[in-house]
């Protein structure tokens, strides 16, 4: 099994790094497999609604996006990570979940998520709340911890110091782990997601 954590971050090694790495090493202590894609600096343009990844299962935009897509379907469960920005998540982090949930939905149905935001003071349950939308669009259970998945500082440093923030990411884990572990014997005992009803649209404007 294996859990993809994506940092939505600019900076590599920043506090939101921080806070996944403190959640990845209790999923490894449970025997669960962890990668932390890197969205960086590059430019990650948002969708258009150009409606082609219908038809094709990727975006027009060839770029990072469709690498996460291909990553995200041998991925058993996800982390998403951001730094709070005006009490929202970064915008590349934005940019990349419109695009990958249009055009690769597939890759996340049925799937564990979670959600964790880093701010030096504030702002991150509003950042939370945005990035929990996404999972319960998609079919996805949504894994908690003891407190909301948040963590504070102003450098990986400052982040170290946040001994409560450090716990709710390794509880984060426990539980990741746990899901994880629940739905993979519910496998094994022929136990799968029952299959969705034709979606149904449901327009009040006429």
């Amino acid at each position: 099994m294996k859990v993809l954590l994506v940092n939505g971050s600019s900076h590599k090694q920043g506090c939101t790094y921080t806070a996944l790495s403190e959640a990845a090493k209790t999923l490894n202590d449970e025997g669960i497999e962890t990668e932390i894609f890197q969205l960086g600096n590059p430019e990650i343009r948002d969708c258009c609604g150009c409606q082609a990844c219908k038809t094709t299962g990727k975006c027009v935009f060839d770029d990072i996006v469709n690498d996460f897509i291909e990553k995200a379907k041998n991925a058993d469960g996800f982390i998403f990570g951001t730094p709070v920005y005006y009490a929202h998540p970064s915008g590349r982090l934005l940019s990349l979940l419109d695009r990958a949930f249009y055009a690769g939905g597939y890759a996340f149905a049925y799937k564990p998520g979670a959600a964790v935001a880093s701010a030096r003071r504030s702002g991150t349950t509003a950042s939370f709340d945005v990035l929990n939308k996404y999972f319960t669009i998609a079919n996805m259970p949504v894994v908690s911890s003891n407190y909301w998945n948040n963590i504070h500082g102003n450098a990986s440093e400052q982040a170290m110091q946040d001994l409560e923030g450090l716990q709710i990411m390794r509880n984060l884990g426990r539980n990741m782990a746990w899901i994880l572990k629940c739905i993979e014997l519910g496998k094994q005992n022929g136990i799968s997601p029952n299959s969705p009803e034709e979606r149904i649209y449901t327009n009040f404007i006429r």
